[in-house]
């Protein structure tokens, strides 16, 4: 059942990939990326509103809107790494990319697993994961547009 409940977050992730490209042409990666993060943020951050009795046909509009900001900036970030090296070491990025990603999906499960899963303490260690993402992705998409404008 929990994993049936996360299925729009993750329906919401392949059209978001999709449209990715074509967003990414007209506003560039860096923006793409931090438009991807801002939207992944603001469902974390309207989250924040559940309690214990909450209707999950309350949520789901929350979790495709999380499920689609980070369809969106998934892809230019991928794309902007890679086009980042040189052709031949495109394998070893390819390579540190996934495996941050693993490190980095491994650590946040830990993390907010811990968080929730003290006695007694599951919506205050829910709301603390979600401030935790929504300031990360926040901070992450404000990063990489400052970045990028201060480049050009």
């Amino acid at each position: 059942a929990t994993g049936l409940a996360f299925v729009p977050m993750m329906g919401a992730v392949l059209p978001a990939n999709l449209v990715a490209a074509r967003v990414t042409e007209r506003l560039g990666a860096p923006m793409t990326i931090a438009l991807g993060a801002a939207l992944a943020a603001f469902g974390c951050l309207t989250l924040l509103g559940i309690a214990p009795g909450t209707s999950y046909w309350k949520i789901v509009g929350q979790f495709v809107i999380m499920g689609g900001g980070l369809g969106l900036l998934v892809p230019p970030l991928t794309s902007a790494l890679l086009g980042s090296v040189d052709k031949s070491r495109s394998g070893i990025a390819a390579g540190v990319l996934n495996a941050t990603r693993q490190t980095g999906s491994v650590l946040g499960v830990a993390l907010f697993g811990s968080l929730i899963g003290q006695s007694g303490q599951f919506m205050s260690g829910a709301h603390h994961s979600l401030m935790i993402s929504t300031a990360l992705l926040l901070a992450g998409g404000v990063v990489i547009w400052y970045g990028a404008s201060r480049r050009n």
